[in-house]
C-alpha cells in the first residue's frame, strides 16, 4: 500500500515538472541567440513576425514566426534570390543592415539600408519588398527614391499617408558635434518608392552631444506619437531614448526619464550589454513588449555577436517604461500571458531535402550553383575561390554559432590526390579570423588565419597529422574563450588535434566589424580548376 501511495506521488510529482517544462512560467532570453541582430516586430492578429540584419551573409533576413514571442521558429528568408540580392563586394559589416518589418492593408512589408553591393546597390541605398505571405516569396525590390542614410522605417497616419524616417549626417548642415546623426522624415509613396516631401529633422538624440542616432521607429500612443531610436553606437555605450509630438512631423520633445533602457551604466562584463536597438509589439491582450539587440560577453568579448533579446514594457502616460521596477533586460523573465507554442527544433541535418534549411548561410551572394543536394548527401564542388579572400563567393554552407557551449560535428567523404585541395569545417568570423580544420592528400590540418596589425594576413598550420581514410568524422567545440578541434573514423573514436585554441579570434572585439562567429563545411581547390567533390552525410549542432 505504501509502495502504491509513494508510486502515486513520484508520478504526480513528475507530471507537474513535465507541465512545468511544457508550459513554463518564465522564459531565457535571448530569444533568438547568435547573430540576431537590429530585431524588429509586427503581430497581425495572433501571430508574430520579426526579422533580423544579415550584412553580407546570403539569403538575406531572416523572419521567424512566433505565438509568444518567445519561441521563433524560422519561416524563411525575405531576400532569398540573386535578383533580390546581388552582394559581390561588401566585407565584415557591410550588406543588409537595420530591417523594419510592418504589415498594412493585407500586404507585409520589410525595409532596409544595403550597402556596399553592386548594380543599384550603392553606399546607403535603402529599398522595401513587399509580400501577402510573410513565409514568402518577397517582391524584387523597389529603391527608395532621395533617401538619405540607413536604418530606414515606414509609419502609416491615421489620414492614410504613409512615411519614411530615417538616420543619416547627410542633411542639415555640418556636424555640430562628432557623430553626430540626425533622425529625419518625409511622406513616402510606397507604390512607386519616391519621396514627395521635403525631409525634416526631427531630433539628433536627447542630449546635446549625442552620438550615433539611429533605428527610428514611431507609435500613435494615446493620440501622441512617440518616436523611440537608438543611440551612443552598438557598443557598450548603446542606449534607447523616446520622444513625444503632437504631430508626426513634430517637434519631438525628450521624454525627462530618456534613456528610457541602457546597460552602459553597468559595466563591460555584465552579463548582458550594449542593449539598444528596440521595437515595440502590442499584443492581442494590450500588452506591451520590446524585441532589441544586446551581447552576452564572455572576458569582456563577443564572439556570438548581438543577439535578439526580449523585455516587457509599460506605458505610464506617453512613457515607456521597460521592465518596470527593474530596469534592466533580464537572462530570465516572466514570460508573456500568451499561448505557450514550442516547436521542434532540428539539430541535425541530414540533407534528406531538396533544398537547404532556412539557416544555412553563404557568404555573400552565390552567382552559380556549386553545391547539390542528392540521396542524403550534400556534394560541395571544390572551387578556386579561398575562404580568406575578399570580394568572392567561397564554397562555404555555414550558420551562425548560438550558444556559449556548444558543439559541431560533419561526417565528410573527400579524397584527392593534390596538394591544393581541401575540404573540411571552418569556423570564422571574417576572411582574416578564423580557424580552419580540413582533410588534405594524406592529413587531417588545423588552421588559424589572424590579421593582428591589421595589414597583413597570416595563414599558420598549428598541426598536422596522418590521416589516409576516404570518410572523416570532423568536430568544433566552443566552451567560453576555448576552441577544441577533433577528427576520427567514427563517433566512438574521436581525437583532439592541437591544444585549446583561443575563441577570442572570432570575437568582434578582435577581428572588428559587427558579425557573429559562424560554423560551416568548406571546399576549396585553393586558385586553380578542379572538378572534384566533398561530401558530408549529416552536419550538428548542439548546445553542451
Amino acid at each position: 500500500m505504501k509502495k502504491a501511495i509513494v508510486k502515486i506521488i513520484f508520478s504526480f510529482l513528475v507530471s507537474l515538472v513535465l507541465q512545468a517544462q511544457e508550459n513554463p512560467k518564465f522564459f531565457q532570453n535571448p530569444i533568438i541567440p547568435g547573430f540576431h541582430p537590429d530585431p524588429s516586430v509586427t503581430r497581425v492578429g495572433e501571430d508574430y513576425y520579426l526579422v533580423n540584419s544579415s550584412f553580407n551573409m546570403f539569403p538575406g533576413v531572416p523572419i521567424f514566426h512566433s505565438k509568444d514571442l518567445v519561441n521563433w521558429e524560422q519561416i524563411g528568408n525575405v531576400l532569398d534570390r540573386p535578383e533580390q540580392l546581388m552582394m559581390k563586394t561588401p566585407g565584415n559589416g557591410g550588406g543588409i543592415w537595420a530591417p523594419t518589418i510592418r504589415q498594412h492593408d493585407g500586404l507585409f512589408y520589410v525595409i532596409v539600408t544595403c550597402k556596399q553591393c553592386i548594380n543599384q546597390c550603392g553606399c546607403g541605398d535603402n529599398f522595401y519588398v513587399t509580400a501577402t505571405n510573410p513565409a514568402g516569396p518577397w517582391s524584387n525590390p523597389i529603391w527608395v527614391d532621395k533617401s538619405y542614410g540607413i536604418d530606414p522605417t515606414i509609419f502609416w497616419d491615421d489620414d492614410g499617408k504613409s512615411y519614411y524616417i530615417g538616420s543619416t549626417h547627410d542633411i542639415g548642415g555640418p556636424q555640430e558635434w562628432n557623430s553626430q546623426d540626425r533622425i529625419y522624415i518625409s511622406e513616402i509613396d510606397l507604390k512607386s518608392g519616391k519621396i514627395i516631401s521635403t525631409p525634416k529633422i526631427l531630433t539628433t538624440g536627447h542630449a546635446k552631444n549625442a552620438k550615433f542616432a539611429e533605428g527610428p521607429h514611431i507609435y500613435k500612443i494615446k493620440n501622441k506619437y512617440v518616436l523611440m531610436i537608438s543611440e551612443g553606437g552598438t557598443w557598450n555605450n548603446h542606449a534607447i531614448t523616446a520622444f513625444e509630438a503632437d504631430k508626426i512631423t513634430g517637434p519631438y520633445v525628450p521624454l525627462q526619464v530618456n534613456p528610457v533602457l541602457t546597460h552602459r551604466h553597468l559595466g563591460s562584463n555584465y552579463p548582458i550589454t550594449t542593449v539598444g536597438h528596440a521595437d515595440l509589439v502590442q499584443t492581442q491582450n494590450g500588452d506591451w513588449w520590446s524585441v532589441m539587440l544586446a551581447c552576452r560577453p564572455i572576458e569582456g568579448k563577443y564572439y556570438l555577436g548581438r543577439e535578439t533579446f526580449l523585455t516587457p514594457v509599460k506605458f505610464e502616460g506617453t512613457t515607456p517604461i521597460f521592465n518596470e521596477g527593474i530596469g534592466q533586460v533580464l537572462l530570465q523573465d516572466k514570460r508573456p500571458d500568451l499561448p505557450w507554442t514550442p516547436f521542434k527544433r532540428k539539430f541535425k541535418d541530414d540533407f534528406e531535402e531538396n533544398q537547404l534549411g532556412f539557416d544555412w548561410n553563404f557568404i555573400r551572394t552565390p552567382l552559380s550553383r556549386w553545391y547539390t543536394l542528392h540521396q542524403g548527401k550534400l556534394e560541395i564542388s571544390l572551387r578556386p575561390e579561398k575562404i580568406t579572400e575578399t570580394k568572392n563567393n567561397p564554397s562555404f554552407i555555414g550558420r551562425r554559432l548560438e550558444y556559449l557551449k556548444s558543439v559541431a560535428t560533419t561526417k565528410m567523404t573527400f579524397k584527392t590526390s593534390k596538394e591544393n585541395e581541401v575540404a573540411g569545417l571552418v569556423s570564422l568570423q571574417n576572411e582574416n579570423y578564423q580557424y580552419q580544420l580540413v582533410k588534405t592528400k594524406n592529413s587531417i590540418e588545423l588552421i588559424q588565419v589572424f590579421n593582428q596589425d591589421k595589414k597583413m594576413q597570416s595563414i599558420q598550420k598549428i598541426i598536422s597529422v596522418p590521416y589516409n581514410e576516404k570518410e572523416v568524422l570532423l568536430r568544433i567545440e566552443n566552451e567560453g574563450m576555448k576552441l577544441r578541434f577533433y577528427f576520427g573514423s567514427n563517433e566512438n573514436n574521436m581525437i583532439q588535434i592541437g591544444p585549446d585554441q583561443d575563441a577570442s579570434v572570432l570575437t568582434s572585439n578582435v577581428a572588428g566589424g559587427f558579425i557573429g562567429a559562424y560554423v560551416g563545411m568548406y571546399a576549396s581547390s585553393n586558385g586553380k580548376l578542379s572538378k572534384n567533390k566533398a561530401e558530408f552525410d549529416w552536419f550538428e549542432y548542439r548546445n553542451r
